[in-house]
């Protein structure tokens, strides 16, 4: 292996040390138990020539008979206990492993999170840690077992007939020297071969989310020979593999079946030479046979490892991705000052806020000064790539600010936990997903103290009642794709923020997919909301914006205008372009996003 290869293979080595640290006990007892085993098979060939001598002596051979019994007995025991404990520390390693990724996968940032296929993550979480599993519990306690084996085989062996046992190392050395120099291409295809499972599991995950799209543009073919692309690039890796693999497994076992026919033979002349006896032979026959599944149990084992170091590899990056942390790494929660809605700071400002998305790019965002009241509905309306969601992601510490700050009650985000921020926001995004569950769980999903009472009332508002009461399970009514509409998502989505009755509700145009009697009484939630609290959306219809106290007008990240729908439209190009162009003033067409 070249000092490139090692230096990428140490730190996976040390990955896998860390899933095996808190289970060390259960292995060190597991090998122990392996140990006994393995005596006792080392034990057996041994007692068949004290057996075999005594009968050519004509001498009792009962004790010998019994004591080869009470081990092959023994050794039925300990091969079962030995089995339980391994497979109960396997299934612990793997529940570990998964754990500490997904609960990395929730704690990391959300672009560390969308810059990955989230069906590669999931493979990371199924399938790689199966091989980690392999590797840490199973292979490595069998590559321990045997090696262990093998000494101990070889140390016998050695004290039936040296001479001999020199010629049978002499193979195994030349076998081991070739096993040796086959392993790294062994594990680099090893490696590839996963890689390519995870992209083909987010090029189908990403496929079947979009599958609407997908049939309604007549592409199935397209994407179905898409994703065979790299279903052909994971057979063509794990064709390579399991060649390899099977050259290493090949070259063990001929290997061996040479050293063991040539052992024979020159064993053979050394009875008829005198030099050895003929129960010896035997002893030291069923060695050698005894010694060819641990040299092949090794061969197999440490292209196990192999795997379950590429593994580690991939489990790794998941532990490298950012996670979510207080500017100052402090999570205590700040006291804020009490605040006055009338004359009290404003709920939310941005001072002069400059933001971008990835290190040297444009701005998205650029010096951004605004203050958003305690109370009221602040509507933000622009062309698309204004920086209308960047504002928004800025809110809820999605993304951070490059310069300037955001303050929330007058103290800075830096200052706050991100929980503490959250806590105060409510958040409807344009795509609306629902969680997995019931309808009962995604309205309580923000809000798990929300009552009966204050669960229907927030249904009542965006006019889902009556179709919720309807359902044969109600509340429990388990939510899939197939018995909710876009627009019956988008309205749970809306129940889901407006149940606790949150101080800030960050809306992300609520009324794209609904009709005009349900928009109403959307409307009509927003404005009972900008009543005690503050509401922020993303405007795309008139029915937002009209009512609005005030509206922002964002054009290529920057605020170009500010004031109310009249105002505006007497003052601003741009929103007047917006209103004339999608007809706005008739209502009904959506502003762009």
């Amino acid at each position: 292996m070249s000092d490139s290869s090692a230096k990428r293979s140490w730190p996976n080595a040390r990955l896998l040390w860390t899933f095996i640290r808190p289970n060390r006990w259960s292995l060190l007892v597991g090998m122990i138990l392996g140990l006994l085993f393995a005596a006792a098979g080392l034990a057996m060939p041994m007692l068949i020539k004290v057996i075999l001598d005594a009968l050519a002596r004509g001498e009792s051979i009962v004790t010998p008979a019994v004591i080869l019994g009470a081990v092959l007995a023994a050794a039925g025991i300990i091969g079962f206990v030995y089995h339980n404990l391994m497979g109960a520390l396997a299934a612990r390693v793997v529940f570990e492993a998964r754990e500490s990724m997904v609960r990395r996968y929730f704690r990391a940032t959300v672009a560390s999170i969308a810059k990955r296929p989230s069906g590669e993550l999931v493979t990371r979480v199924t399938s790689d840690t199966v091989l980690l599993r392999e590797a840490t519990s199973t292979a490595l306690a069998q590559l321990v077992l045997a090696t262990v084996s093998i000494v101990g085989t070889l140390v016998l062996m050695a004290t039936l007939d040296l001479v001999l046992f020199l010629v049978t190392l002499g193979g195994l050395v030349i076998v081991g020297t070739a096993a040796a120099v086959l392993m790294p291409a062994m594990g680099r295809s090893q490696r590839l071969s996963q890689e390519s499972v995870g992209k083909l599991g987010g090029g189908l995950e990403g496929a079947l989310h979009a599958i609407r799209t997908v049939k309604s543009s007549r592409a199935e073919s397209r994407e179905a020979e898409r994703i065979m692309i790299d279903a052909r690039e994971s057979r063509r890796h794990s064709v390579r593999a399991a060649r390899r693999g099977a050259v290493v497994w090949a070259v063990v076992s001929g290997g061996m079946q040479l050293a063991i026919a040539g052992s024979l033979a020159f064993g053979a002349w050394r009875v008829g030479a005198g030099a050895l006896e003929v129960s010896g032979l035997i002893a030291f026959l069923l060695y050698a046979f005894q010694l060819a599944p641990p040299v092949a149990q090794l061969a197999a084992d440490l292209a196990t490892i192999q795997a379950g170091i590429a593994a580690a590899a991939r489990i790794r990056e998941v532990h490298d991705m950012e996670v979510e942390e207080s500017g100052d790494g402090d999570t205590v929660v700040v006291a804020l000052p009490v605040r006055d809605a009338e004359s009290g700071p404003p709920v939310l400002e941005f001072v002069d806020v400059t933001a971008r998305y990835a290190p040297g790019s444009e701005p998205a965002l650029q010096g951004v000064s605004l203050a958003i009241p305690a109370r009221g509905h602040t509507a933000i309306v622009g062309p698309s790539g204004a920086g209308k969601t960047t504002m928004f992601s800025l809110l809820l510490r999605f993304l951070h600010p490059d310069d300037g700050e955001i303050l929330l009650d007058g103290t800075p985000y830096s200052q706050l936990p991100f929980d503490q921020v959250r806590a105060r926001l409510a958040y409807v995004e344009q795509e609306t997903p629902v969680v997995p569950g019931t309808i009962r769980s995604n309205v309580q999903f923000t809000y798990p103290e929300a009552t009966e009472d204050e669960i229907w009332a927030a249904l009542r508002a965006v006019h889902l009642e009556d179709t919720v009461r309807a359902m044969e399970h109600g509340l429990d009514t388990d939510l899939t794709s197939t018995n909710v509409s876009g627009g019956q998502r988008q309205r749970i989505a809306l129940a889901r923020a407006i149940v606790r009755q949150p101080e800030v509700l960050l809306l992300d145009e609520a009324t794209a997919q609904i009709d005009g009697r349900t928009e109403a009484a959307i409307q009509d939630v927003i404005n009972e909301l900008a009543q005690t609290g503050a509401v922020v959306t993303i405007a795309h219809r008139l029915s937002t914006v009209i009512d609005a106290d005030t509206i922002l007008v964002m054009d290529n990240g920057r605020i170009r205008a500010r004031g109310t729908h009249a105002e505006l439209m007497g003052s601003d190009e741009l929103y007047r372009d917006l209103v004339t162009a999608l007809r706005i003033s008739t209502g009904g067409v959506a502003l762009a996003g």
